[in-house]
């Protein structure tokens, strides 16, 4: 929509360059500068009529081509300057060698795409590569090759290495896809949270979801926090580990955009007739944040901060309702929404709901990100831990809304969207881990393709395609900022995680087979694991993971 065009400037250079300035509004408010250089000077250039709603110029702009005659062009953009695109156009592309700039990408490319070797039928290594291509898209570096970007207050400054991070899809990638690439491009990792701090000294709270720099407020938590943990946790230490708590801290305690933590505060948990939006999924979820806060602070001897965030991070326990046995919306005077509607996914589309993009069942199983144990005492033992996981997986659905990620449901699992995707990791805790095994199998063959529509809904800037990718390997981080990945069940017989210095890591199988989709013994560097957790240092250290493959249910 051209009415979302706020400012440009365009400015006619000479007969081969065209340069400019845009400030539009569209998710984020942005700023983008640009410079377009021709191969071949035009030989007119006219502006058109505005339309009616039109606020930006269009140019006709006339060649003078030879037959067989390919115009070339080159653009390049900053959220700087013109001078900083025209600056990124020469250090970057200063040449017309389109063969060479495609060759440099192929390149590029094939060293990120190679740090995975899997032993797989061709279709299988069309999905996972073009997984592994859809996850390493973002996030992008915008700053320009001076190491100038523009941050959250509009201020111009020098990134540290030339490093700020944005298309931050923190709700969706805090949950795998960022312990992938701390994985496979662990090089990234301290930029990225660099950025996160940045971005809070610039804002004064950690970002939500970043476009382009800007923060669109985008769904709902503050999960930039287990990003920070979760690096920090795995020894990533080229960041401010102080400041970082500092930081993780003040998002969590001044109230902003989507965190009213005064109200969070005084009632233990979002009391519906205060917040009649998503109530119930933002307590669970600024749970999750609170306790990887009490953790950092914890690791850096803050007593006092580990005291009331560990208080804090149970404030789940205040919305069970021991009737249905799930979270149930509760108002300031500590009664229960009713009439309760548990199968019927609300969002911020079709409020009054107490659920984000998801309904009372699959956000039930949020706090078993970081409290297993506290989730089976609230049920009442393993063995009705096991039942709840069971009927998750089998009560049919009501209504399924696909615009709310209620697609590729299995029972009330729902694989389009990622409140549902540590959940089928949980049965590892239960007294049937096969059932897992055997749902990971069914997700992996049926919900994920090399065709056109080969992916269940979004992909959500990688978070998607890094669940198939992890879960094709045999793990996945069911709590994402503690270090630990939670055993499944590899889907190919042989993978390889090529690491730094040389070193790799192996993940192989026992009487692999079609048939063969279980496992009952898994094995590190020989050794037989008592738990079905191995940690980040397991991986980046290099070694064997040895999965016992059976048909034994």
């Amino acid at each position: 929509n051209d009415s979302l065009v706020l400012e440009n400037n365009i400015k006619i250079e000479n007969n081969t360059t065209i340069s400019g300035y845009c400030k539009t509004k569209g998710w984020v408010t942005k700023k983008y500068f640009f410079t377009i250089h021709f191969d071949t000077p035009f030989s007119a250039i006219q502006e058109l009529p505005k339309g009616k709603k039109q606020n930006a110029p269009i140019f006709k702009i006339d060649f003078d081509l030879a037959d067989n005659k390919i115009l070339l062009t080159k653009i390049a953009l900053s959220t700087v300057s013109i001078e900083g695109a025209q600056l990124n156009l020469k250090s970057e592309i200063p040449h017309w060698n389109f063969e060479k700039v495609k060759l440099n990408a192929e390149k590029v490319w094939d060293n990120y795409l190679n740090r995975i070797d899997i032993e797989a039928p061709q279709k299988q290594k069309e999905i996972f590569y073009t997984s592994l291509y859809h996850l390493l898209l973002q996030p992008s570096n915008i700053a320009d090759v001076d190491g100038k970007y523009r941050g959250a207050n509009d201020a111009i400054n020098n990134a540290p290495n030339k490093e700020y991070y944005s298309t931050l899809s923190i709700w969706d990638i805090y949950r795998g896809a960022f312990q992938l690439l701390q994985i496979i491009a662990p090089e990234k990792i301290d930029g990225i949270v660099n950025t996160l701090l940045l971005h809070h000294k610039a804002a004064g709270f950690l970002p939500i979801w970043t476009a382009w720099g800007q923060d669109n407020y985008c769904m709902i938590g503050n999960h930039a926090i287990p990003m920070i943990l979760s690096a920090y946790t795995n020894g990533f230490k080229g960041f401010d580990k102080n400041e970082a708590l500092k930081a993780m801290i003040e998002t969590s305690t001044k109230s902003h955009i989507n965190s009213d933590w005064e109200l969070y505060n005084q009632y233990g948990y979002y009391p519906f007739d205060k917040l009649d939006n998503e109530a119930v999924s933002r307590t669970l979820e600024s749970g999750y944040d609170d306790w990887c806060v009490a953790k950092m602070a914890e690791k850096l001897n803050d007593k006092e901060t580990y005291s009331n965030f560990t208080k804090r991070a149970n404030f789940y326990k205040n919305l069970f309702d021991a009737e249905t046995n799930l979270f149930r919306g509760k108002d300031t005077n500590g009664n229960w929404r009713t009439p309760f509607d548990p199968l019927t996914a609300t969002s911020p589309m079709n409020n009054p709901g107490d659920y984000t993009e998801a309904n009372a069942w699959q956000y039930f199983w949020t706090p078993a990100q970081y409290d297993i144990e506290g989730m089976q005492n609230l049920l009442g033992g393993k063995t009705t831990f096991t039942k709840k996981l069971n009927d998750f997986f089998t009560i049919e659905s009501v209504n399924p809304n696909k615009f709310l990620g209620q697609e590729a449901m299995i029972g009330q699992y729902a694989h389009g969207n990622e409140p549902s995707h540590h959940i089928v990791y949980l049965y590892a805790f239960s007294e049937t881990p096969k059932f897992g095994q055997k749902y990971i199998h069914k997700i992996i063959n049926e919900f994920h393709n090399n065709t056109p529509d080969g992916m269940i809904g979004n992909d959500d800037c990688g978070q998607m395609s890094a669940w198939y990718i992890l879960s094709t390997l045999g793990f996945y981080p069911v709590n994402p900022a503690n270090g630990e990945f939670v055993l499944g069940v590899p889907q190919v017989k042989n993978a390889t995680i090529h690491l730094k210095n040389n070193k790799k890591f192996t993940i192989s199988t026992s009487n692999f087979s079609e048939g063969n989709s279980y496992s009952n013994t898994q094995k590190l560097n020989n050794i037989e694991l008592s738990k079905p957790i191995i940690n980040y240092s397991d991986i980046i250290n290099g070694g064997t993971l040895n999965f016992q493959m059976t048909n034994q249910y």
